[in-house]
């Protein structure tokens, strides 16, 4: 079902990121992926008497530079909370989250919407908190499994303003976040891994309303193409609930990917319903101004700003500079090319095409060195390889290593310069098709390409076409 323009969408977004650390939030458990079950825990991770949770320096250091990334307020003091509920993978009965004194307030982030054009989204808040364990459905006929090696696991929850307006505007700020939090070295934002979680607070409202409609809460989507879909759904079940008289309940859903369906599982809690208050096991967390600082200083150029810096010192285009920086170790490569010595637009082109493809053929490996690719690129635009074989010397560079020059030799790839040869080629050609020679000197200017395309077949390749060209015109107008 198509959207109306009846409707307004209205969504606020609530990202969970796991925090790149070694060990747990609490505790020096591993956080690595893809144990097996249950072997990653300790008495503090799962909760058993007198076991004391001790904060993780490494993540504190994250999470703050992940805030200062979004343009946040960091709080110089901040207090854990314990957030009260029951369920089967939460050994404490308790998850230890922030609440009213979160480390972070008052972010932005901008994002281009196909829609609307650039849209600021606010940062209402970034908290610490640490991740429940996991239940499986899946593993036992009649049976729930819980692994609990996830339980502890180090996070940040990045809560949105309800400032997005459609499930489209979602997916293009979830991604420009991922952007901008793989660029700080926060996370790797893996959703296959559970590295980003995404819960999303969705209503809908007359046009020109101020006042929000009644929201519910989607869960369970695990994919940047899910959280569109799933959101598309829920919109057009709470149009067709209110054009059809009734009313949206409040209440959490999940998504299915399977069915693309939404079904609910529970009357959506408050906040009160938590119980939440101050950790006795956990001072107030302190970071010191110096310790904020240092962070600054350490993040890198993010997307935005370099996106801007490769139009304005490369003259790229916007859409090229994009697909350059999309990914900061690509961007990185790419001005190493340059700084290599290749021309910004031929090694941009270079880059987007034959480096990105073999990327994506090996699990997003840069094979070829940037050195090599701007010799590479050098031996084109000085004439001697052509296009096609370059692309050949390249596969090789890629699967074999060596120097572009000596596999380029070894190919035979090497363009023939010398203008007695190509004269040679030249001959054979005209002399084999007379007629063609005929009809060009008649007038028929367009056979040129004809007799170029032979002297290339004749030569295999090797002829430098620039040389062929101007020996065919000499030749046929002599």
């Amino acid at each position: 079902m198509a959207p109306t323009p009846a409707w307004e969408t209205v969504i606020g977004l609530e990202t969970h990121v796991q925090l790149r650390t070694v060990s747990k939030m609490f505790c020096g458990c591993s956080t690595a992926f893809g144990a097996p079950p249950n072997t990653q825990v300790c008495p503090v991770c799962l909760g058993l008497p007198g076991a004391l949770p001790v904060p993780n320096e490494a993540a504190v250091r994250l999470a703050v530079r992940a805030a200062l990334a979004l343009g946040c307020e960091v709080h110089e003091r901040s207090v854990f909370a314990r957030k009260n509920y029951f369920y089967p993978d939460l050994p404490k009965g308790y998850q230890i989250s922030q609440f009213e004194q979160p480390l972070a307030t008052a972010g932005s982030l901008s994002f281009l919407s196909p829609d609307r054009g650039v849209v600021t989204v606010t940062i209402g808040r970034l908290h610490v908190e640490e991740d429940a364990g996991k239940s499986l459905h899946d593993r036992f006929p009649k049976a729930t499994a819980v692994d609990l090696n996830r339980s502890g696991v180090p996070l940040v929850e990045i809560v949105t303003g309800a400032d997005v307006r459609s499930p489209v505007e979602a997916r293009a700020y979830l991604l420009t976040l991922k952007q901008v939090l793989e660029y700080a070295g926060v996370s790797d934002c893996d959703m296959e891994k559970g590295s980003l979680r995404v819960d999303a607070n969705l209503s809908v409202r007359r046009p020109g309303e101020t006042a929000l409609g009644v929201k519910t809460e989607v869960k369970n989507i695990n994919s940047f193409a899910f959280v569109e879909k799933a959101l598309s759904v829920e919109r057009d079940r709470h149009i067709a609930v209110l054009e059809g008289g009734g009313a949206v309940v409040q209440q959490t859903m999940l998504f299915d990917s399977k069915t693309n369906t939404v079904r609910p599982q529970r009357t959506k809690e408050e906040s009160h319903d938590y119980r939440y208050f101050p950790d006795p096991d956990l001072p107030p967390l302190v970071v010191r101004p110096d310790f904020i600082a240092e962070q600054r200083a350490t993040l890198p150029e993010l997307p935005a700003a370099k996106r801007e810096r490769f139009v304005a010192q490369y003259a790229l285009s916007q859409q090229d500079a994009a697909v350059l920086t999309a990914a900061r170790g690509v961007a990185d490569y790419y001005e190493s090319v340059v700084h290599a010595g290749a021309e910004p637009k031929l090694a941009a082109n270079w880059v987007m095409t034959e480096v990105l493809a073999d990327a994506k053929d090996h699990q997003d490996q840069l094979r070829v060195p940037a050195g090599r690719l701007a010799e590479l690129i050098a031996m084109v635009k000085g004439g001697t390889v052509n296009n096609q074989a370059a692309k050949k010397v390249f596969v090789e560079l890629a699967t074999r290593g060596g120097e572009p020059r000596t596999v380029a030799e070894a190919l035979g790839l090497i363009q023939v310069g010398d203008t007695g040869v190509i004269g040679q080629w030249v001959a054979e050609v005209l002399e084999a098709h007379p007629a063609e020679v005929t009809r060009y000197k008649n007038g028929e200017a367009k056979l040129l390409n004809f007799f170029l395309g032979q002297v290339m077949k004749t030569s295999r390749g090797k002829a430098d076409p620039k040389l062929a060209q101007r020996a065919l015109e000499d030749r046929l107008t002599a």
